[in-house]
Formats: structure tokens, C-alpha cells, sequence
């Protein structure tokens, strides 16, 4: 079977097995980061393309077993397990390369414990925290805030002294926590470029929305 033809497999199954994931970490947010990794790779060199793809397509594919265990588990590790099933299941049948998609699975978390350090594990790494930041990061950050029915906008002071998940918790919290910091630690050229775009629009977002708010 030719790799377009794998490849699209893989996909639909992965596609199937987030159906019900929550909508920060469902088949959309995989089909961004697929389109990230494939900009970043175009502007690397010497990456397999084809080790980026699987691997962007499989990176949550063990959200659901994270979710289930509610944190316990690290869908990244469990994640990179699971990918070997699938991979075979779609008729990939060289160990290396399923090595390397896997590996690339395991090291894309943010605070998964394992750093990427091949130019594909990067590449995927930088993609998924792409769809994090820019205008798709502002998104899904209000997007997470209302499921957990967290407060539309609050204070920097008041932003930083709530809990994550509480009701004082904020889209803008996660901003001046996580995502505004998220540029400075991409490893590619060419994801760091991306990044600085999305990390400005991001700071001139919320500052509008401060004036609007605040005055």
C-alpha cells in the first residue's frame, strides 16, 4: 500500500477515535497541527516528512485514556504505546520509522518529562504548541475557560492569584501563565518565526481587551 494511502487510514482512525474528545484536543485541533508540522517541515532541513505526518496525526491520540484517569495519565507516554497499534493496524511495517513516529509521539508534550531532540520530535512538538497561541490560541483558551465555566475576562492581579479550573479561573490566566511564554520555548527556526506573529497578536488582544474592560 502506497504511504498516501496509509496515511489516510491512519488519519480516519485516529479521526474516529476522537469523536467525542473535548473540543481543545479533538480531531480539528490534530488537523491544525498536521498543517503546522508540514509548514515547519518545508522550512527545516532534513526532516522526514513522512515520520512528521504520522506522528502529528497520532500525537492525542491517547487524550481520551488522560481524560478517563482525569490527569493521572500522561496521554504523550500512553499515546506513544498505543501509536505502535495503529501504525501496524494501517499496514506501516518498518520498525525505524515506527520508532521515530512514536518517539515524536512521547516528546511533544509540554510537561510530558521527555525532550525532544531529533528535527521530527521537534517539528511536532513545535506544531502542537502552535495551535496553542495566535488567534486559534485565544479561541481555544476561551473556549476551555466556558466548559469549565471560568470567568470571561478579571484582572492581571486577579488572574494570578486564582486556581486553574475555579470559577475565578480565566482565558486571560492562561495567557499570563502558559501561552505568553509559549514562543521563547519552541526549538525550530521556523517555528519560533511563527510564533512571534501569534504570540504579538495575542499580547495586542488582550491588551484591547483590558482597555475595553478596564478603561
Amino acid at each position: 500500500m502506497k504511504y498516501s494511502k496509509k496515511l489516510k487510514k491512519l488519519s480516519d482512525a485516529v479521526r474516529k477515535r476522537l469523536e467525542s474528545a473535548p473540543g481543545c484536543h479533538d480531531w480539528e485541533h490534530t488537523r491544525r497541527v498536521l498543517h503546522n508540522a508540514r509548514i515547519i517541515a518545508a522550512g527545516e532541513k532534513n526532516a522526514d516528512i513522512h515520520v512528521v505526518e504520522a506522528a502529528a496525526v497520532l500525537h492525542d491520540i491517547a487524550r481520551p485514556e488522560e481524560l478517563k484517569s482525569k490527569g493521572k495519565v500522561c496521554h504523550a507516554v500512553i499515546g506513544s504505546e498505543i501509536a505502535v497499534k495503529f501504525l501496524r493496524k494501517c499496514e506501516f511495517r518498518n520498525e525505524d520509522f515506527i520508532r521515530k513516529v512514536c518517539n515524536c509521539v512521547k516528546t511533544h508534550r509540554y510537561r510530558g518529562g521527555h525532550s525532544p531532540s531529533l528535527i521530527e520530535e521537534k517539528i511536532v512538538y513545535d506544531a502542537d504548541k502552535l495551535d496553542s497561541i495566535g488567534a486559534v490560541g485565544v479561541g481555544r483558551a476561551f473556549h476551555f475557560a466556558g466548559r469549565i465555566g471560568a470567568k470571561l475576562h478579571n484582572t492581571e492581579e486577579d488572574a494570578l492569584g486564582s486556581d486553574s479550573y475555579s470559577s475565578e479561573d480565566s482565558a486571560y490566566r492562561e495567557y499570563l501563565v502558559k501561552l505568553r511564554h509559549i514562543h521563547g520555548k519552541l526549538l525550530t527556526k521556523t517555528g519560533r518565526k511563527i510564533a512571534k506573529q501569534r504570540s504579538d497578536f495575542m499580547h495586542e488582544f488582550f491588551s484591547q481587551l483590558n482597555r475595553e474592560v478596564y478603561g
